[in-house]
């Protein structure tokens, strides 16, 4: 669906820098609205919880997991209505938007793969060492899960400090995820952008795609070692990984 007015990037990344999103009525909204919630949805990146029944499905390779390899279909599937979500707030605007943002290399998209077909995944945005998660979608059992266990080793290893989740829900809850105010959030983000405390900033450095170059972050952060990991990524590499916390 084209957009139907522009929303310039650096009016997405000034927003975000504050703690704010857009959101839309439905997916064929004229316009866009700015959230800023009270109680914010994070999942710390040290308190991830990873269920035995998920660190068996990842580890048995039954999903094929990529990053930013199908970013636009993810972000149409993230937008498509379902049983469970009859509703987005995904419309046009949005969408258009965070596909600039995605050829600007700032959003990323983690993507699940049952065979040739797209299960599900998951998109959002970095900005620092923050990671604001817009949606995510699962099309097979658990893909949703598996994307985010991913998405936070992909983290980890690239130095983030915040993985910024907007609302708790029940299925967030489930691996982790709590709710701040928005006085702890502000604290928050504020070091994950490399603000000190007088709010002079030199923005701070984090890679997501560190995982895929085993580990080769910028100076200024300190990641979760992998140098263990070598050759193609599978599933029991992701666990060793997330067994730092979990």
């Amino acid at each position: 669906m084209a957009p139907l007015f522009e929303l310039d990037p650096q009016t997405l990344l000034r927003a975000y820098a504050s703690g704010i999103f857009p959101m839309a009525d439905d997916r064929d909204a004229p316009g866009i609205y700015w959230v800023e919630p009270k109680l914010r949805g994070i999942l710390p990146l040290d308190g991830f919880h990873l269920s035995r029944s998920l660190r068996k499905l990842i580890a048995s390779d039954r999903y094929r997991v990529t990053a930013d390899q199908a970013f636009e279909d993810i972000i149409r599937l993230c937008a498509e209505s379902a049983s469970d979500r009859p509703e987005t707030w995904i419309n046009g605007t949005i969408e258009q938007s965070f596909i600039r943002l995605h050829e600007m290399g700032l959003a990323h998209s983690v993507e699940v793969w049952d065979g040739q077909r797209l299960a599900g995944g998951l998109y959002g945005l970095a900005l620092g060492q923050a990671f604001f998660g817009e949606s995510m979608v699962s099309r097979a059992p658990s893909a949703s899960k598996v994307a985010l266990a991913w998405l936070v080793a992909r983290l980890r290893v690239g130095g983030f400090k915040l993985l910024d989740c907007q609302f708790l829900t029940d299925h967030l809850g489930t691996m982790g995820a709590v709710e701040v105010p928005r006085k702890t959030y502000s604290v928050l983000l504020a070091g994950a952008l490399g603000f000190d405390s007088e709010g002079a900033s030199g923005l701070a450095s984090a890679a997501f795609d560190a995982l895929d170059r085993r580990g080769v972050v910028p100076d200024d952060v300190t990641p979760v070692p992998a140098d263990t990991v070598s050759g193609p990524l599978s599933g029991k590499d992701i666990v060793q990984l997330l067994g730092h916390t979990s």
